[in-house]
Parts: structure tokens; C-alpha cells; sequence
């Protein structure tokens, strides 16, 4: 993750105040599920990584042990990304991933057709007024994250489906559970466990959705289980010490 703390090439410092008012990081904030989730420590230290790989990094939020709170996207003129920050802080956020990049604007065809146009209105010769540079926009994204306790097992999953080319056109949910991502220093890392497996038991019970693997996690937490997976088409199994929740 290429992250640079603290800042972005925008000049800060004289815009804050101007924003602080009505923080558009705050206006589009969207909570993930019940948005309870909130830093482990009363008064988080919040860090801001600005990024350009946003699939990239959530993968390795996930991996580092950290779940995601909610995102914010709009499109405007240069906000400055202290007010990513400042939103950060306010709702509890352990690390905020910030993304900015230019928004469509008029291709270079279509500025010379428009000064064609111009000079035509005006006898050949073209305004000042019609070469006035339009105003510059930009898309943000932020990203809120909470750092987790220790996990019980240490995945994070998804339900996947076949394409809706196959099985006669209708789209039918795969068997098992598929790992998006590993806990680093967790049970499931411990035992091999890959992202990109497709869990299918958890000793006797099958895995299809992810409420599932939670209550049996949870069920055998402190105990060492038999988990039956898929990789690359070929089943296999291992043994996982589920941690206890202290």
C-alpha cells in the first residue's frame, strides 16, 4: 500500500474552516451493516494513508486485522483531506484510506469543437470569455476502519455464485464459503487456510452461509476443529486451534 500520512497535494490549512462547517466526508459518510462498530480504545489515535489501490487495500486492511466502518464518495471542487481526518476521529475510526482522482471533464476534441464553434459566432476571432478554463473536479473516497480484537478462527468470507450463463441460465449459489481474507497471526493462517479457499465443513457442519461459520466458531472457540476446504478444485482438510474470547 503506497500511503503517505497526513496529507495530499492539496493546500490545507486556509480551506479547513471554510469546510468545517458543512464536512462533505461527514454529509456522505455510509455506515457498513449496523455501523456499531467503533475503535477498541476510547480515544483512538486515528492515522489517514492516502492510496490509489483500493481493492488492493482493503484486502490488506482485512489481513492486518482491522474491519471496515463505512465509506464516503462525492464529487467536488478541492477538499481538503484533513476533513477525511476530522470525520476519522469523530466517529472512532482506528485508520482512514483516502482516494482522490480527477473527475471526467471535456476531452481535448471537444475543447477545439467548442473554440471552432466560438470563432465562427465571432468572425473568425475567438473571446477571452471562450477559452475560460472550467472548474477542476475530483472524485474522493474514504474508507473508516476499526482495528479487531484477536480472532476466533481469523477469515473473512463471501457466498459466491456460478454465472448466469451457466446451469441453464440460472444463477446457483456454490457450495461452501469463499475466503476473501486471512488474519495474519490467526488460527486460520496457523493452518493453512488461504484466501481464495472455499470452506466447506467445519467438523460435521457445512458452511454456506456466513452466520454459519460464525455460530460454530463461536461454538467450538477454545477447541481444535477439522476444517474441510477447496483450492484450486482439489478438497483437502486441516486441524484449527479456535482461540478463546478472553
Amino acid at each position: 500500500m503506497q500511503k503517505i500520512l497526513l496529507g495530499l497535494m492539496f493546500a490545507v490549512s486556509c480551506n479547513l474552516q471554510a469546510f468545517a462547517a458543512d464536512n462533505p466526508y461527514e454529509k456522505n459518510y455510509k455506515a457498513q451493516n449496523t455501523g456499531s462498530l467503533v475503535s477498541l480504545q476510547a480515544n483512538p489515535d486515528t492515522k489517514m494513508y492516502v492510496s490509489n489501490h483500493k481493492d488492493k487495500d482493503n484486502i490488506s486492511m482485512l489481513e492486518n486485522g482491522y474491519d471496515m466502518m463505512g465509506t464516503t464518495g462525492f464529487e467536488a471542487g478541492e477538499v481538503p483531506a484533513d476533513l477525511a481526518l476530522q470525520h476519522g476521529k469523530a466517529i472512532k475510526a482506528d485508520a482512514v484510506l483516502v482516494y482522490t482522482k480527477y473527475a471526467a471533464a471535456m476531452t481535448a476534441a471537444s475543447k477545439i469543437d467548442t473554440y471552432k464553434e466560438a470563432a465562427k459566432k465571432n468572425g473568425g476571432e475567438i473571446d477571452e470569455k471562450d477559452v475560460v478554463e472550467e472548474d477542476v473536479k475530483y472524485k474522493y473516497f474514504a474508507s473508516y476502519w476499526a482495528k479487531l480484537p484477536a480472532p476466533l478462527l481469523g477469515v473473512h468470507v463471501i457466498k459466491l455464485a456460478r454465472s448466469a450463463d451457466e446451469e441453464n441460465q440460472q444463477k446457483q449459489l456454490l457450495k461452501g464459503l469463499n475466503v476473501l481474507a486471512v488474519v495474519k497471526g490467526s488460527p486460520a493462517e496457523a493452518a493453512g487456510i488461504m484466501r481464495g479457499d472455499m470452506l466447506l465443513k467445519i467438523n460435521n457442519t457445512e458452511l454456506n452461509k456466513a452466520d454459519e461459520l460464525a455460530k460454530v466458531v463461536r461454538q467450538y472457540q477454545g477447541k481444535q476443529v477439522e476444517v474441510q476446504y477447496e483450492r484450486d478444485g482439489e478438497k483437502a482438510s486441516t486441524k484449527v486451534q479456535i482461540n478463546a474470547r478472553n
